[in-house]
């Protein structure tokens, strides 16, 4: 299978504390060649400064100093690095209870997610979590890798059973894709190079499984949306009459001369032209960022979409949604906040509190109505004027969004509309 040397294919990293996501993201870097010299020096000092024999690769992902003191990570912390096949987005995120939002916030544009079990701990509670979450978000693939296998003689049996345990309760989440592989970040067994402590695994090292992953399929092609950021008047000379309105293909294909529907107002045209920084283009999909240009003088202005005549999002005003609460202050019941949504932006308020979810057991909690952080429910959202929505697990840009607290401009809450 041929890959696209430009593909880019975002991952996030989630396991219990000190499962070690930050020295696996450290030896992938390390060993795929792709740290710099200046990054390894700075972590040789520091690694013998804390008296270790050699490099503690956690170092090259922790950045905040907080997380250097305790060893731990608390933010996201976003690695980006290249490989001759892909390039790659990391999201490392924390492991903690009391971090859900960063796991949520990092995990919400991820391809794939690596989710780490200690082989001596097997599932854990945190396990059970980070899967649910990522079920939640709709990641595409998941893979489960099962750490610290050097402090279990290497055995197959452990590993069978750690996939036996992961595969019990993952039956009842809606993942497409789970691949397991016992790993050894310390020692690099199966991250860049095959192990030659475990040749019972006939399977891949992690970073050609990141490499060769199919995420082609991953976008939507079929539903057409595209939401207009901006309207774009050059006003100079050869663009005098230039109308075009620019923004990011949320999904689907446009191609000039196709008949196309403007929501929420209804009115039809035809794509004239679809421009970019390199020239015009003969077709346009996400996540190109373009400008669009129609046959017919049409008003058209931010938080509009472009769709197709035959394929319409739903222009909803009321609408179900499990959100993830962010802020250190609980909701307020009837309290209005303003909701953003592709390149829309309405006034919205929180309905109601329909259950619920205790992210450890998956249990509906249906007689819980109070928001606090990181907790994550499902909620009935009213806004004031229509939105052009799809449903999160069609299309997550057309069916996601963010709720903002207007007196303090805080970010309170992600939504993913059901």
């Amino acid at each position: 299978m041929e890959i696209d040397n430009n593909q880019l294919l975002r991952f996030t990293t989630a396991g219990s504390v000190d499962d070690g996501k930050s020295t696996l993201i450290g030896r992938l870097l390390y060993d795929s060649k792709a740290i710099f010299e200046d990054q390894l020096e700075a972590v040789e000092n520091t690694s013998r400064k804390k008296g270790h024999d050699g490099v503690d690769l956690a170092l090259f992902t922790d950045g905040l100093k907080d997380e250097r003191e305790q060893g731990i990570t608390i933010d996201v912390a976003y690695r980006y690095f290249t490989t001759p096949k892909r390039k790659f987005i990391i999201a490392d995120t924390p492991g903690h209870i009391q971090y859900t939002r960063n796991m949520v916030t990092g995990a919400s544009t991820a391809n794939a997610a690596l989710i780490l079990i200690d082989a001596r701990h097997g599932v854990i509670e945190q396990t059970k979590r980070h899967a649910f979450i990522a079920s939640l978000l709709q990641i595409p693939h998941i893979i489960v890798c099962i750490n610290k296998m050097d402090l279990v003689d290497y055995s197959e049996k452990i590993y069978e059973n750690i996939i036996n345990q992961f595969e019990e309760f993952s039956s009842k989440l809606y993942v497409k894709d789970i691949q397991f592989l016992p790993i050894s970040a310390l020692d690099g067994d199966n991250v860049v190079n095959r192990s030659k402590n475990m040749d019972w695994y006939k399977g891949a090292p992690l970073l050609h499984t990141l490499e060769t992953m199919h995420i082609s399929s991953d976008i939507n092609k079929i539903d057409a949306r595209f939401p207009v950021q901006t309207v774009l008047r050059p006003q100079r000379e050869g663009f005098i009459d230039y109308r075009g309105y620019a923004g990011r293909v949320a999904s689907g294909i446009f191609r000039p001369g196709d008949e196309v529907v403007i929501m929420p107002s209804g009115f039809t045209s035809k794509i004239k032209t679809i421009d970019t920084m390199d020239g015009i283009v003969e077709e346009a999909f996400a996540p190109m960022s373009v400008s669009i240009t129609l046959e017919d003088d049409i008003d058209i202005s931010r938080g509009d979409m472009i769709v197709k005549e035959n394929n319409k999002p739903n222009p909803v005003q009321e609408f179900d949604a499990m959100l993830c609460w962010f802020n250190n202050s609980p909701a307020r019941e009837r309290a209005k906040y303003t909701i953003m949504h592709t390149s829309n932006e309405q006034k919205a308020m929180i309905k109601d509190v329909v259950y619920k979810i205790d992210i450890n057991t998956y249990a509906r909690e249906e007689d819980e109505k109070e928001l606090n952080m990181n907790d994550i429910a499902r909620v009935s959202i009213r806004t004031t004027r229509p939105l052009m929505v799809d449903e999160y697990r069609d299309n997550r840009l057309t069916g996601s969004f963010v709720l903002i607290d207007d007196a303090t401009h805080e970010t309170v809450a992600a939504g993913m509309i059901v």
